[in-house]
Order: structure tokens, then C-alpha cells, then sequence
């Protein structure tokens, strides 16, 4: 019986921990930061083993896990991924599904994302500039460090930054090269009014250091259809999964602020219905080559989950950034339509042994995130959250425990999102009602947008691709 090694404890961690205890022959062992109830209950049953510690040190993870006998791990997170916990783990001898520090800076630093694609003429790279104190680009790979004091070299950067935003006439997207939850991204139009504001936010980025102090990156403003393209890649095969919508704006009719992903669908089959397969093609070719430059250019061979978020354009498909992780929601999406058992592919994408005969479910699926009052500002303070199991049991909908903490045989909220609730269909909207009526089942102070996955919301996508490509 292999023992499974899982670090992280969000609803994308518990969706992963249920895929893999669907196999009998697996013990499930977790290193986590808060008690997930669920993926507690997980451990115990298939006779593995859970610990509350820093999910983000590896030397800590390596000693448990070696003493457990672990053979294969999946540290999970953006920041344990950063953290280089896959290195500790690898240098103890364990294998991982997961990329290395190195190969996960597709993530971490998205101005290294973005010169990748420049530099190898790779095909999906918007039009972007670099931005930072002391480190300004002056062309691709060439740093130009700043000998001005602290002052003058931000009135010199805020100079570059003013006529880079002016010379895209205005209409961008700002955004923190480093890790930022999913909320750092701003665009003119949406969170910011005008060319005015971004100027004054991509300077903020800089002085407060955001993601780490990493920088900026100002890129043109897209206009199309978001979506998330997610693979598993061995180092040189990359297999796809099924398209993904997330909604990242917290209101429904896709108002308000950022977020971490407030619900996300998808339907029967890997193609979103309001897109093309060139759409997904295109996207797939765009990840297979970055997998193959990864490794054969920058020495970094990338095994693990590729994420992509795409959008599609009237000029085609473009790249919005590269996770090296499951997304959340969509883990949630395509989990739940994997046949294949994915412990299985997850060693074969440690071994170097991936295949593309990955069977897939032929349902729709949508999930709805519940959130915190006063999410995603300032989120209300802990509270109980309860769950009827049998009016959740009668809707068909299915649950996973995120930002939220166990005590003395209570779930608490966090101050992220809650709980997910996933619903799965013959379509996209009778998904959504299956998770409509999941989401009735969930007591607390706590609300969701209703409209994901809605046939009213998905026919603004219709609409939006035909204005868009004639």
C-alpha cells in the first residue's frame, strides 16, 4: 500500500486528497496549516497520518515524511512551491509530482514567465515591460542597475512607467511580479478608472514591495473570453485537461474587486461551448513549448500541473500568466470528471512516464464558492459554519472545505473563501442547479454569487465571441 504524501489544506487540496483516496491502496499522509476537516477524515479512514505545521518548510516536511515511508508526494500551494519544499522532499530521496523551485518560477516570477515567452518566440505574449527600482530592462535580458539614490531613481522609474502606459494609450494591466493570492492583478476599466490610476498603483507595487518586492509588469489590456487550460506534464509530454471558466470578480454580472476565484465551470467534453477547439489547440501547443523550453533552455524540467490562464481574442489566444499548480476552483472542475485514477497519473508524471490515454467523464460540471461577509475586503470574524448533510445529500452537490479551521468538532471560517460546492451535470446549467441547491445546505454568514453558470451568464459569453470574431 504506497503512502501518498499531500501538502496544503484549501478546498483544491481536499479535491486533490479525495481523487487520490478513491484508490483502496492508498494511504493518505498530510502535512497542512489548519485543520481541514475533511481532509482529516480522509487520512483516518485510508490509515494515513496528518500534522499541523509550516506547510512552506521543506527541511521540516522532508524529516516527516521520510519518517513515513513516503514514495510519492504532491506539495500543492503556489507559496510552497516557491518555498522550494519539492527540492527538500526530492534531495531526501522522495519523488514529487510537482515542480521544483526552479521550474515553479513560471509562477512566482511572472516577469520570467513573460521573458520566456519573449525570448524564444513563443506565441501568446501580449505586449509587456518590466518595472522596478534598481532594475530596470533596458532590452531582453539586459538589467540596468540605477547608481541614483532612492528618490530620484523612483521619480525615474515613475518616468518610464508614465510613458509606457501613454504609449498603450492608457488601456492596461498592472500587475505584482510575485505572489499575491490571486488579488494583486488591476486593470484600467475595472479596478482602476483611468490611465492616472494605474500609473499610481504600479508605482505602489514598487514602494510597498508587493509579491515580494519582485517588481512590476505593465502589459496591454486584453479583451476576450478567459480560461483556464490545466495539463499534467512529465518534463516532456504535456497532457490537457478540460477547459475551465473562473470567475475572478466578486459580484455578480462580473463586478467588483478581485478575487481568488469566486466559482468556475465546465462542460461536457474539454471545450468550453462558447469556444473553439483551435482555442484549446492553440493553448496546448503554447504550454508544450514552454514545458519543452523549460527544459532544454533554462535546465529546469518541469513535472508537475501546468496551469494556464489563457483568453481568447479576436486576434486568438493569449497568455495571461502560468501557474505551476492546480487553480482553485478548477481543480474542483476537472477532478470530478477524471476516470483515470489519479494517483496513477501522478506517478507517471513523476516517473517520466506520462501517457495521453487520460479518460475523462463526459459531464458538466459548475462550482460556487461561499465566502466570508465582507469578503474580499475586509472579511467578518470567524464563525460557526453548519452543514446539513441530508438536504446536501438530496441535492446531488458535493463539498470541499477551504479556509477553514477545525476546533473541539466545530468549522470555523476563515477570512477566504469557505467552502466550495460543486455540482455536476448533463449541462452547465443543470450543474449550477445541483450546486444552487448544495449551497442551501451550508449555514453560516456566508454568501456566494448565484449567477456562475447560469444559461443567462453563459449567453453573455456567446454574445461577447461573436461580437468579438464576427
Amino acid at each position: 500500500m504506497p503512502n501518498f504524501l499531500l501538502v496544503g489544506n484549501g478546498a483544491r487540496e481536499h479535491a486533490v486528497a479525495k481523487a487520490v483516496c478513491g484508490r483502496e491502496d492508498v494511504k493518505l499522509f498530510v502535512y497542512m496549516s489548519a485543520k481541514n476537516p475533511a481532509i482529516v477524515k480522509l487520512c483516518k479512514e485510508s490509515g494515513g497520518e496528518f500534522i499541523i505545521g509550516n506547510i512552506e518548510n521543506g527541511e521540516e516536511i522532508a524529516k516527516w515524511a521520510k519518517e513515513r515511508g513516503i514514495e510519492l508526494a504532491f506539495p500543492s500551494p503556489d507559496a510552497v512551491l516557491a518555498a522550494g519544499v519539492v527540492d527538500e522532499l526530492q534531495n531526501a530521496g522522495i519523488k514529487c509530482a510537482a515542480p521544483k523551485k526552479a521550474a515553479a518560477r513560471l509562477e512566482w516570477d511572472k516577469n520570467y514567465a513573460r521573458e520566456l515567452m519573449q525570448k524564444n518566440s513563443i506565441e501568446g505574449c501580449p505586449k509587456f515591460k518590466f518595472f522596478n527600482l534598481h532594475k530596470r530592462v533596458k532590452s531582453l535580458g539586459e538589467i540596468e542597475k540605477g547608481a541614483m539614490n532612492g528618490n530620484e531613481e523612483l521619480d525615474a522609474v515613475e518616468k518610464e512607467i508614465k510613458e509606457f502606459v501613454n504609449e498603450l494609450g492608457g488601456e492596461v494591466a498592472i500587475k505584482p511580479c510575485g505572489l499575491t493570492g490571486g488579488k494583486g492583478v488591476k486593470v484600467t476599466g475595472f479596478q482602476l478608472k483611468n490611465a492616472d490610476e494605474a500609473i499610481s498603483y504600479a508605482k505602489e507595487v514598487i514602494e510597498r514591495k508587493d509579491g515580494g518586492g519582485l517588481g512590476v509588469i505593465i502589459e496591454q489590456k486584453l479583451i476576450g473570453e478567459e480560461f483556464s487550460l490545466m495539463a499534467f506534464c512529465d518534463g516532456k509530454k504535456v497532457v490537457g485537461m478540460p477547459m475551465v471558466q473562473d470567475h475572478k470578480r466578486a459580484y455578480e454580472g462580473d463586478e467588483g474587486p478581485n478575487t481568488g476565484g469566486m466559482g468556475s465551470y465546465s462542460g461536457k467534453g474539454k471545450v468550453l461551448p462558447f469556444l473553439m477547439q483551435k482555442d484549446y489547440d492553440d493553448a496546448m501547443k503554447i504550454m508544450q513549448k514552454i514545458c519543452d523550453c523549460m527544459r532544454e533552455k533554462e535546465g529546469a524540467e518541469y513535472k508537475g500541473i501546468m496551469y494556464g490562464g489563457f483568453i481568447a481574442t479576436k486576434d486568438g489566444v493569449l497568455v495571461i500568466e502560468i501557474n505551476s499548480r492546480f487553480g482553485d476552483p478548477e481543480a474542483m472542475n476537472v477532478l470530478a470528471v477524471l476516470k483515470t485514477p489519479l494517483n496513477d497519473v501522478l506517478q507517471k508524471v513523476a516517473g517520466g512516464k506520462l501517457e495521453d490515454n487520460l479518460r475523462w467523464e463526459e459531464k458538466a460540471t459548475v462550482v460556487k464558492y461561499l465566502v466570508p461577509q465582507g469578503y474580499p475586503g475586509k472579511s467578518a470574524e470567524p464563525s460557526e459554519i453548519e452543514i446539513d448533510f441530508e438536504k446536501l445529500g438530496k441535492s446531488g452537490a458535493q463539498i470541499y472545505y477551504a479556509s477553514v479551521n477545525e476546533r473541539e468538532g466545530k468549522v470555523y471560517s476563515g477570512k477566504s473563501r469557505s467552502i466550495a460546492v460543486l455540482g455536476v451535470g448533463e449541462s452547465i446549467d443543470e450543474a449550477q442547479e445541483t450546486a444552487r441547491k448544495g449551497c442551501e445546505a451550508v449555514k453560516g454568514k456566508l454568501w456566494c454569487r448565484n449567477d456562475i453558470g447560469t444559461e443567462a451568464l453563459l449567453q453573455k459569453r456567446f454574445e461577447h465571441m461573436q461580437e468579438l470574431r464576427g
